[in-house]
């Protein structure tokens, strides 16, 4: 038993990233399906309404990216899940856990906001932490929020057309948590409206004082991030458009997982998972609780005593927050697709 934490850590080292983010099954999420060029080696992490170029080192977003609409924001809106999660994608090595947070005096300040979010699936990726950067609390509730989350959505909701988002955050004041989560010490949100060949971005210290100064230009988030986002401005937006039709197209934008709520027991929700594991279309299952380990323990034994999955369980206490109440009964199952 010695030996298998070294071969979990030498496992995750041999799993390859690089400057060179793919994003094959969600290219539809950039625009003209251009992947922005950085210097930062990553992981390509897909979700079903944004996506995510992940540090392993700094353990955050490099950039997230979302397509906005009018419609979209307009659509009514889930409830917040608040059910923050480690995403079970990364290697151990480069996860950012909850406990890095708990007690750290900063916010999980989310990148792909939870208020974007049209759908309980949508919602519920959103809390992940590979989508959270360590933000000043007050800059994460007040001016942030505020002032540049909030702005976005308005205008999105004048837009005539889909309107892209990059969010990020760059520098280096230190750490949180035993796996070193790097604090960034700027932060940034892109945005791009294509049908009016336009893009401008907010760019904002992560401080609790930090003060609102003009949108800055485009080439200037280039140079202070050192990112390429490939925004096909000044003429190339035809070229581009025309480029994206003619392309064969992608696959449809899919997660690769999705959750299960339980508040209770429920032979309906296990069977609907049961008859996916039989028709072979599941990898494998975590079940993640708070204080309920006794549903929790009920829900995997059903899962292993009528299938050839045996579910992981994962006690998951996230820290309590000023205006956030957790659901600490409910239980998630974690789906992993094939």
């Amino acid at each position: 038993m010695k030996l298998f934490p070294k071969f979990i850590i030498l496992l995750a080292l041999l799993v390859p990233f690089g400057a060179h983010a793919a994003f094959e099954e969600c290219k539809d999420l950039f625009p003209s399906k251009q992947i922005p060029t950085s210097g930062q080696a990553g992981r390509d992490l897909c979700f079903d309404s944004f996506a995510i170029y992940y540090s392993p080192t700094d353990k955050k977003p490099i950039y997230t990216v979302e397509k906005l609409s009018r419609e979209q924001l307009l659509a009514p809106h889930p409830r917040r899940s608040n059910q923050f999660y480690e995403e079970a994608r990364l290697p151990l090595t480069e996860r950012a856990m909850l406990s890095d947070y708990r007690g750290s005096g900063f916010d999980r300040g989310h990148n792909a906001p939870a208020g974007d979010m049209t759908n309980e699936r949508s919602m519920a990726q959103s809390f992940s932490l590979a989508n959270m950067m360590p933000q000043a609390r007050q800059n994460n509730q007040g001016i942030w929020a505020k002032n540049v989350e909030e702005p976005t959505r308005q205008y999105v909701k004048r837009a005539a057309g889909d309107v892209y988002v990059f969010t990020g955050s760059t520098g280096n004041n230190g750490s949180i948590g035993r796996g070193q989560v790097t604090i960034p010490s700027h932060l940034y949100k892109l945005v791009y409206d294509p049908s009016k060949n336009l893009a401008w971005a907010y760019w904002i210290e992560n401080t609790n004082e930090a003060t609102m100064s003009p949108p800055i230009t485009y080439q200037e988030l280039v140079n202070k991030t050192g990112i390429d986002f490939h925004l096909p401005l000044n003429g190339e937006a035809k070229k581009l458009q025309q480029a994206s039709a003619e392309a064969k197209p992608n696959k449809a934008v899919i997660g690769g997982w999705y959750p299960i709520f339980f508040d209770d027991y429920s032979n309906a929700k296990l069977d609907q998972l049961l008859n996916s594991i039989k028709e072979g279309r599941v990898a494998s299952v975590q079940i993640q609780y708070d204080r309920n380990s006794e549903l929790a323990k009920k829900i995997a034994s059903q899962i292993q005593s009528q299938s050839p999955i045996i579910p992981s369980l994962i006690q998951s206490s996230p820290p309590d927050s000023a205006g956030i109440t957790y659901e600490r009964n409910r239980v998630t199952a974690i789906v992993y697709s094939k």
